[in-house]
Parts: C-alpha cells; sequence; structure tokens
C-alpha cells in the first residue's frame, strides 16, 4: 500500500494521467469541512486517512455533521485524510484487477457484508472471479503504468460514469483473488522476476 505523502503523489498521478476516479479531496487539518464536502458534491461521503489499509481507517460519513465529527477527530489526532464522493451505485461491491508487466492476470468481484460499505475480504467481505470489460481492462493496465509498477492490485468502482479507480496497491495480497480466480498468479510474478533478473 502507498503510505502517506507516496499514497498522496499516486493520486495526483494518476489524476495526472487522466484516470477516471471518484471526486477527491485531500484534507491536511482543515477547518473549513464545508467546502471540503462541496468539493466533492455533498454528503454522504467517504473518509480515509491517508495511512489506512485493508478498510480500516475509512469512514461513511452520511451527514455534514457526522463529516465533520470524524474530519475533527482526524484534526485532533493530525492524522491527514482523503475525502472522497461516495459512489451509491456501487452497492458495498468493488473490482480488483491483479496487474502483472502491463497485463490483467486475474480479477475479482468483492462485496462487502450486508450493511458494510468497505468491500475488503478482511472485513467479511467475498469474492468472486469477473470478467472486466474493455474500459475496466484499460483503467487497470493504465494506472500500473502511470505509477511504473510492474505488479500491482487495481481498485475499481463500477459507476453510472464507468470504472472509477479507488486506489492502487503496490504489494496485494493473492489468497483472495488466486481463492476467487482458481489461478495461480503468484506463478505469474514469478515468471515475470524471472526474465526480468537475467
Amino acid at each position: 500500500m502507498f503510505q502517506d505523502k507516496t499514497k498522496l503523489r499516486s493520486f495526483q498521478r494518476l489524476s495526472k494521467a487522466g484516470i477516471g476516479m471518484p471526486k477527491t479531496v485531500f484534507t491536511n487539518y482543515s477547518r473549513d469541512v464545508e467546502r471540503v464536502i462541496k468539493h466533492v458534491g455533498g454528503t454522504p461521503v467517504i473518509i480515509k486517512l491517508l495511512e489506512g489499509t485493508q478498510g480500516l481507517g475509512v469512514v461513511l460519513a452520511e451527514t455534514k455533521n457526522a463529516a465533520e465529527s470524524v474530519l475533527e477527530a482526524f484534526n485532533g489526532l493530525q492524522a491527514r485524510a482523503l475525502v472522497q464522493e461516495y459512489i451509491a451505485e456501487a452497492k458495498g461491491a468493488d473490482l480488483r484487477a491483479l496487474v502483472v508487466d502491463g497485463q490483467v492476470v486475474g480479477a475479482m468481484k468483492r462485496q462487502g457484508k450486508e450493511g458494510e460499505f468497505r468491500s475488503n475480504l478482511h472485513r467479511g467481505g467475498s469474492a468472486v472471479i469477473v470478467k472486466l470489460n474493455h474500459d475496466e481492462l484499460k483503467v487497470a493496465m493504465n494506472a500500473a503504468q502511470a505509477l511504473k509498477l510492474p505488479v500491482c492490485g487495481v481498485d475499481m468502482l463500477q459507476s453510472e460514469r464507468g470504472p472509477l479507480l479507488l486506489e492502487v496497491n503496490s504489494t496485494p495480497g493473492l489468497e483472495g483473488i488466486e481463492s476467487a480466480t482458481g489461478r495461480n498468479i503468484a506463478k505469474n510474478i514469478i515468471v515475470y522476476i524471472e526474465k526480468n533478473t537475467k
């Protein structure tokens, strides 16, 4: 997972590359919560700690008051956060594409458990194999290329305006995606490493 400044920089590079993402604002202990919320289209909003992983430090704030409370708490801890628009039509699901050497070698659709907006398998979500469409494949491969990552997991949401990039994981776990797809993705990574160490 990209951490702290590196994670923020990755979002900037992805945006510069023209890859579609949910509207996102970085907050650096901002007191002007109303302006931040307005920038992403109003509540509900997703608030993410920059250093969060596996769904930790990710909060769904359904009202302006809830968003203010969460951001004030994060500010008090001097924790920097991203505020993103909430994509309701995703219905607690996302796509994870595993990219190795510029190609998608496996993809799964993760669904959060009942009442959970986060789809992380570590939080009780489930996963099934999925065939990505052309636009989804393009987002995954372009994201890996923009960040110059030979191996990564690319998380996307299915939205009414097409696939939207959530984040790119530079050290993706393989257990969940190998179980969902039935593919030996570790082998693809080993082949890539062997090819590039000769």
